[in-house]
């Protein structure tokens, strides 16, 4: 029976080795985690009025959440409809 040491050069080694692979692993995916918006940050990015900001709200164009008296989009609401051109004056 061959009996092999492991010395702490070696975990030292599989350590690095082991972080490196989860690095590269997580640095091709995306973040999944939704970012929420609230009123007064989507009408800046879209430069309109908190009764344009209603209009969307209330004809469909912007999906929102609402929770107690605050209404909350996600960013990839906003950049859906950037996309599609439904802001346009």
């Amino acid at each position: 029976m061959e009996i092999e040491l492991i010395t702490k050069e070696d975990l030292r080694q599989l350590r690095v080795q082991l972080l490196e692979d989860i690095k590269q692993h997580f640095a091709g995916q995306t973040s999944k985690k939704a970012e929420w918006l609230k009123s007064a940050q989507v009408r800046e990015m879209l430069s309109i009025s908190p009764g344009t900001l209603q209009t969307l709200r209330v004809n469909g164009t912007l999906k929102h959440t609402k929770i107690g008296g605050s209404f909350y989009y996600l960013q990839s609401d906003i950049d859906a409809l950037l996309k599609s051109g439904k802001n346009q004056n």
